[in-house]
């Protein structure tokens, strides 16, 4: 170990991962950076999840720790319990969510970033998200980037570079200092939120390597919000929160008019094609913790004229309503053919925000 170089406390919180821990542990044994200390945190798993990290524990005694959760905890609460373990004498912090795994060179390349500059608190890369590059929007060779900067992108321009929790390096203080560090009242999108909050204040470094793997094809939160149209809604409630932070008060509104008119289009869009209950159950949720209601003239404006504009448009109305009957047509196809062998639904988005999906 080179204790020249700053130590850096990798974690994975986990439950019931048996199918990708072992991938995602090895992926940290075989960095080129060899001063980290590993913590895997159990959050009360029923599989064999705790037998490959016991396993891997007693293979790497002094650099693998394995913490247990007295109890069960929502996923959000998982990863704040579990980045408070980390250690003290670390100087950066790199969580990698249990279905993922990093690249050889991903801690040696993210902490050569951090070091260029004292004020960086958040380092990004691209990631491999799937079978896609992802967290693409900074020119070459842009390492050291102002946060206010990098975060105008996003208002203006739409362009998110940030990725999960996987793709990131912060710095242990920053994150020691926050209790807890995601503020769960952003859930699903807390991990994005805290990143606005540190860029308030800090730089943002960026490494232009693709350095980390997040999968796709598993029950992730992520892949149910994919399925629920998210990002529209998404924008528009970090540009109602944040925003303002990061722009002038004429481009704020601008641009808040802009994502407002977009949602309402969305949501129109969506009854047309014969949405079904989580559609609504999720957008519904999101326009009541944004602060809209039913009741607001504004709100009603929006509607009224993105129904107008469906009306003087019926080619494409009929075209989303015909899609959405082939949608639920096939749905009930589906059902009717599959096999009743009492395999496992994919979770609801309820359930995974409550803590039981795979990445934890």
């Amino acid at each position: 170990m080179n204790s020249k170089r700053p130590l850096v406390s990798v974690v994975t919180p986990f439950y019931n991962t048996e199918d990708y821990l072992a991938e995602c542990i090895e992926s940290v044994l075989h960095q080129t950076y060899d001063n980290w200390e590993y913590l895997l945190v159990n959050n009360r798993s029923t599989d064999k999840s705790v037998e490959t990290a016991e396993r891997y524990v007693k293979l790497y005694p002094g650099k693998i720790r394995l913490e247990h959760n007295t109890d069960f905890l929502s996923q959000v609460q998982n990863y704040n319990h579990a980045l408070q373990l980390i250690s003290t004498k670390s100087k950066y912090c790199k969580l990698v969510q249990a279905d993922d795994w990093i690249f050889p060179r991903c801690l040696a390349e993210m902490v050569d970033t951090a070091e260029l500059d004292p004020s960086i608190a958040v380092v990004g890369a691209y990631s491999l998200e799937g079978c896609n590059v992802a967290f693409g929007g900074l020119p070459y060779p842009s390492s050291v980037v102002d946060g206010n900067s990098v975060c105008r992108l996003f208002f203006l321009n739409s362009c998110y570079i940030f990725g999960s929790p996987t793709q990131l390096l912060l710095r242990s203080d920053l994150v020691l200092g926050r209790t807890p560090f995601y503020d769960e009242s952003y859930i699903p999108f807390e991990d994005t939120t805290v990143i606005f909050e540190l860029l308030r204040h800090y730089k943002f470094g960026f490494v232009h390597q693709v350095l980390t793997f997040s999968r796709r094809d598993n029950n992730s939160v992520m892949m149910s919000l994919t399925d629920l149209d998210c990002n529209v809604a998404f924008e528009l409630w970090m540009h109602r929160d944040f925003g303002h932070d990061f722009l002038q008060p004429d481009e704020y509104r601008k641009h808040l008019d802009r994502r407002e008119r977009q949602y309402c289009q969305l949501l129109v869009q969506n009854m047309i094609r014969l949405r079904g209950r989580k559609f609504w159950e999720f957008h519904g949720s999101m326009l009541k913790r944004m602060g809209y209601t039913l009741r607001s003239a504004h709100v009603w404006w929006l509607l009224l004229g993105t129904i107008c504009d469906a009306v003087l448009n019926p080619k494409t109305a009929l075209s989303d309503f015909v899609r959405g009957l082939r949608r639920l047509v096939g749905k009930w196809r589906n059902k009717r053919t599959a096999p009743s062998d009492g395999a496992r639904e994919p979770l609801s988005l309820r359930q995974e925000v409550r803590g039981q999906n795979v990445s934890q």
